[in-house]
């Protein structure tokens, strides 16, 4: 099926990325669909986000992950009101997943806010005490074939590791002990891979159950979830979510499942998505070639949503 014949849209919600707040600061504050959910996190957290996200360092702070959902949030309202989409399912890739419970309706505002500033500040307190010398390792241009290769050489020396991000045919992220780093990165780059950046915390292994536990207890499982007004797609498998209880799920388990953006992007072609409006702050998911080959992909930034548009004109 060409993308022409399929007609559906969808709306994407980007993994996070370091994003500073110099890239979107400036529309936090005079966006009108930001400022409305900014005036609305300030009462929730009982301070002014866009301060505190200003003066903290750091990619991944409370104040850099709620302001990224709130951001892509705003994103995807501005561009049903400004662009005319109409989604009929949606989908958010690891951190993407809490804008998406939002949008779908799953969780209000409000909960989304809160939920992510305590996932926030529980990752800071696991990963404080627990498997302090485990890194995230992202790469490209290496097939799944010639990693497994490398991941054979990891299995020969009894050494720990999991893929966590299935991004792209040639595109993954990998979970290992740091001290790994240092020979797998020339190892990669000798099959023609290109080592990217490694992460701290990690993310998506089966090895963090006791982080699910404690964000059941501690962050998503008192929420109050409701039915999705649009379906969801899992980033974890591709399947279809259209129950509040699916997403309650899919949130917990993509503290130990790995993301799979091919499965997503299977799913939304079956479904017959052919275009996909990505809201957010986006280096990755609307870029890779799995993405830009299957659907027509209308990327939605914080500097596009600030362009100037013309007035329409008078009859």
């Amino acid at each position: 099926m060409t993308t022409e014949a399929r007609t559906g849209t969808a709306m994407i919600f980007p993994g996070m990325g370091p994003t500073p707040f110099s890239e979107v600061g400036r529309f936090m504050v005079i966006n009108p669909f930001a400022r409305k959910l900014v005036a609305e996190a300030d009462k929730v957290l009982g301070y002014s986000l866009v301060d505190r996200y200003r003066q903290t360092e750091g990619d991944y702070s409370e104040y850099a992950q709620v302001a990224f959902m709130l951001n892509s949030l705003a994103l995807a309202r501005w561009a049903e009101h400004t662009l005319g989409i109409e989604a009929t399912l949606c989908a958010g890739p690891s951190f993407g997943e809490k804008p998406a419970a939002a949008y779908c309706g799953a969780l209000d505002f409000p909960e989304a806010v809160l939920a992510t500033a305590r996932f926030a500040r529980l990752l800071d307190d696991y990963f404080s005490t627990e498997f302090k010398d485990l890194v995230t390792l992202s790469f490209v241009r290496v097939t799944e074939e010639r990693l497994r290769e490398v991941l054979a050489e990891l299995d020969a020396r009894e050494e720990t590791y999991e893929i966590s991000s299935y991004v792209d045919d040639d595109f993954f992220m990998l979970t290992l002990r740091e001290h790994n780093l240092a020979t797998l990165e020339p190892r990669l780059r000798s099959l023609g891979g290109m080592p990217l950046y490694s992460m701290r915390p990690p993310m998506h292994c089966s090895l963090f159950g006791g982080l699910r536990e404690r964000a059941e207890e501690e962050v998503f499982g008192a929420l109050g979830y409701a039915t999705p007004r649009v379906p969801v797609v899992s980033d974890q498998d591709g399947s279809l979510i259209t129950t509040g209880e699916g997403v309650r799920t899919m949130l917990l388990d993509s503290c130990v499942l790995p993301m799979r953006w091919p499965a997503v992007v299977d799913a939304l072609r079956g479904a017959g998505v052919g275009t996909v409006c990505v809201a957010g702050h986006d280096r990755l998911f609307g870029r890779v070639p799995r993405t830009t080959a299957s659907f027509e992909v209308v990327p939605v930034t914080p500097r596009f949503a600030l362009q100037p548009r013309p007035r329409p004109a008078r009859p």
